[in-house]
């Protein structure tokens, strides 16, 4: 099978590579631009650009596919039988969604149609669920509207999932399930399935703002902000006017009497925070400009901020 592939991170590498094993030929592969990372602002590009590099392929990285005439004749000239899209950070206009006969096969990380957009993995813990899973399913014009594939058992949570390891435990579901469902899709004993539209719910794009953690909030909220946000935006704070990353944490069993919202306490060798409902107990967290460090390295380094307000 002729396909182009379309992803960006470190998942969708491993996808790539599991098609190639299949036996299938990878006419293309387009990629996010590279990106300015560290300190010195080098430019680096997607482990997707890197891993086809390695293997020759045809690779491409426009910053926008709308309107972009020149990249569409170059898909409708390589023949493809079919797209695969896994996580690769950019809408594919209607008109490139036509080219392969075979449709645009897609890898999302939820049980449609359950979270559509871009952050399911995200609002799946924020919101406290108890089951996830991952959908292979034809795009069309819509947001994650289109007529589902496969999808896989029910993925249980234990309640302190964070959010780069279940996106991660998710795609690499997805990964195992790609080859099976192309090749029904070809032979035809793989029938795409209407979404149920009545029950759907739909995520938003994430902001830096999201991460900035309210302390009127409860624990078992803002705790699974910590994780949801892990590795981006993060969840921070503000102590005495520097930035606070609150990197690990979970809900403690028991509050300070009469706490305000926000208030920095110690508790033997660790960091407890009082919020609008119960306190949250912070077991590694890292201050601006400063290594990350654990509650009891951070008390010994600061000793004066137990009773400080956060944000």
């Amino acid at each position: 099978m002729r396909i182009i592939f379309f992803g960006s991170p470190g998942e969708s590498a491993d996808s790539l590579r599991a098609l190639i094993a299949s036996g299938h030929d990878i006419v293309a592969v387009y990629s996010q631009p590279d990106r300015t990372a560290g300190r010195g602002r080098t430019k680096t590009p997607t482990p997707v650009k890197v891993f086809a590099g390695e293997h020759d392929f045809p690779i491409f990285t426009p910053d926008s596919l709308r309107d972009n005439a020149v990249e569409r004749d170059r898909m409708s000239a390589a023949r493809p039988d079919v797209f695969v899209v896994v996580a690769y950070g950019r809408i594919l206009p209607v008109d490139i969604l036509q080219i392969p006969p075979m449709g645009v096969v897609n890898v999302h990380p939820s049980l449609l149609p359950k979270y559509r957009g871009p952050s399911p993995v995200v609002s799946a813990i924020l919101d406290g669920q108890s089951v996830t899973g991952v959908t292979i399913m034809l795009l069309d014009r819509g947001m994650d509207t289109g007529p589902i594939l496969a999808q896989s058992p029910p993925v249980q949570m234990t309640g302190r999932e964070r959010g780069a390891a279940l996106q991660a435990q998710l795609f690499k579901a997805g990964t195992a399930m790609l080859p099976a469902v192309l090749q029904g899709l070809e032979d035809g004993t793989v029938i795409p399935t209407p979404q149920d539209d009545t029950v759907a719910t739909t995520t938003r794009l994430l902001k830096r703002s999201d991460g900035e953690i309210d302390w009127s909030q409860a624990a078992e909220h803002i705790d699974r902000m910590v994780r949801a946000y892990d590795p981006w935006p993060g969840a921070f704070t503000l102590l005495n006017g520097k930035g606070l990353k609150i990197l690990e944490a979970c809900p403690a069993t028991s509050t300070p009497e009469g706490s305000s919202p926000g208030v920095l306490s110690a508790s033997g060798t660790g960091i407890g925070v009082s919020t609008g409902n119960g306190s949250l107990s912070v077991t590694r967290l890292q201050l601006e400009g400063r290594q990350a460090a654990s509650a009891a390295e951070f008390l010994r380094g600061h000793p004066g901020v137990v009773g400080t307000v956060l944000g």
